[in-house]
């Protein structure tokens, strides 16, 4: 018994030895990354045969570590890496919204591919070169090694178990079993914290990386993980006012006194529910549609797909809206108005988008303000203005909320008002909307 607790005391120096050498390493050769492992730190796990994060720690069985260190001498770097650009790249975030097996595949492939591009010394494993050549043909079908990217080829492509399990050989380290979002979330590193990390590596990468070989997934996965992210129903409450709605108001309604009066006077309440509700909900507001040549009618459709699929829920309309879908490109080329579900229906289903010419944003405020003139709105809240973003902006600030949609681009794009709220879609996602949809 004492002989085998000295060598799990003797296994547990080594690995955490081995451990702190792939710190050291990372921290000579990537000093960029020194906010982010200041953050990760390692504790032991005996007998977890694992190595696994919660976003705070990283977990180590010190028996697993060792073995792969033996069977890889470079192991120990290359495990603590690909761990770290998990947390920074934002893959645990996202675990509770997508296929956890397929995730599970597009964060490592995506984690591997930035570190085989970064080719930094003590990082190599015999397995690369057959990494290399998978994450290559992959590119070429996904468009760029990010998670997002990967996730979206897997989830459209038939891949066979042969493969599967090839990739699993190639580019799992760890397991993700500690990703799953848990109640006590306030004890971790929040997603804000780990956001305000990325952001920080983002920028002293690039002065790190002057002159220097640069690694195009890194950055474009640190685009992805510091892009802001946005709930799009939270933000069409914007756009919601007080109205009356059908249905009992519980809130306002006292059940004592009501069942108490069933009770002394048989079937005569002493208070009757209200029939109505004063509720937040959308009635009237502006799309505008940017139908400049870069808006492809498909990437268009599928952003209303989008926003209907959204408002269309009882919970956001009113029965009777008063919504103008407006498009323009340098000039207004026409105003749809929308007066219930059934004109939606037909406009998407039915609407020939129009323009494809250069942009200019002003016609649209410009027209909004002579229609407010002529009282054709009740109390507009907000425009929803679908764009590139490459355009003439107005000077002035309009007297309603306004969100700036943008296709998502390979830089940061242009810069909005700011009175604007700006936010950002992926051509392919809006695409394969309009797909399924269709």
């Amino acid at each position: 018994m004492l002989e085998q607790d000295g060598k799990r005391e003797k296994a547990g120096r080594l690995a955490a030895a081995f451990l702190q050498l792939a710190r050291d390493s990372i921290l000579v050769q990537m000093r960029f990354l020194d906010v982010a492992i200041a953050k990760l730190l390692p504790v032991e796990e005996p007998q977890s045969n694992r190595v696994a994060t919660d976003g705070a720690s990283l977990f180590y069985d010190p028996v697993y570590v060792l073995r792969q260190c033996k069977a890889e001498p470079d192991y120990s770097v290359r495990l603590y890496l690909h761990v770290l650009l998990h947390c920074i790249f934002f893959h645990r975030f996202q675990y509770d919204k997508v296929d956890m097996r397929l995730w599970d595949m597009a964060a490592d492939m995506a984690v591997e591919g930035t570190i085989l591009e970064m080719g930094l010394p003590g990082t190599g494993l015999r397995t690369d070169m057959d990494a290399r050549v998978c994450l290559g043909k992959v590119k070429e079908q996904a468009g760029a090694l990010t998670a997002e990217k990967i996730y979206r080829y897997l989830r459209n492509t038939s891949t066979d178990r042969e493969t599967l399990a090839l990739w699993t050989r190639l580019f799992m380290r760890d397991s993700h079993v500690l990703w799953k979002p848990v109640e006590k979330e306030e004890l971790l590193l929040t997603q804000e914290q780990w956001k305000k990390i990325s952001e920080r590596v983002k920028a002293d990468l690039k002065s790190f990386s002057k002159g220097k070989t640069q690694s195009e997934s890194m950055e474009k996965n640190l685009a992805e993980a510091t892009r802001d992210r946005f709930d799009y129903a939270k933000l069409l409450q914007h756009f919601t006012v007080m109205g009356e709605h059908a249905g009992v108001n519980e809130d306002e309604f006292d059940y004592i006194y009501y069942t108490y009066g069933l009770s002394r006077y048989g079937n005569m309440p002493l208070i009757e529910p209200l029939e109505s509700k004063e509720t937040k909900k959308v009635r009237d507001f502006v799309i505008a549609l940017d139908t400049s040549a870069s808006c492809r009618g498909s990437v268009l459709r599928g952003f209303l797909r989008r926003t209907y699929a959204i408002l269309k829920g009882t919970e956001h309309f009113f029965r009777k809206i008063n919504v103008h879908i407006i498009q323009c490109d340098s000039e207004i080329r026409s105003d749809v108005k929308i007066t219930c579900e059934e004109d939606l229906d037909a406009f998407i289903e039915k609407e020939t988008l129009q323009g494809f010419g250069s942009t200019d944003f002003r016609p649209v405020f410009a027209y909004v303000e002579e229609l407010l003139q002529k009282g054709e709105f009740e109390n507009l809240k907000g425009l929803i203005y679908f764009t590139d973003g490459y355009g003439v902006y107005p000077e002035r600030m309009p007297g309603y909320d306004v969100i700036f949609a943008f296709l998502e681009t390979e830089d940061d794009g242009p810069p909005v008002p700011p009175w604007a709220i700006r936010v950002t879609f992926d051509r392919d996602e809006l695409e394969e909307r309009e797909e399924q949809d269709r």
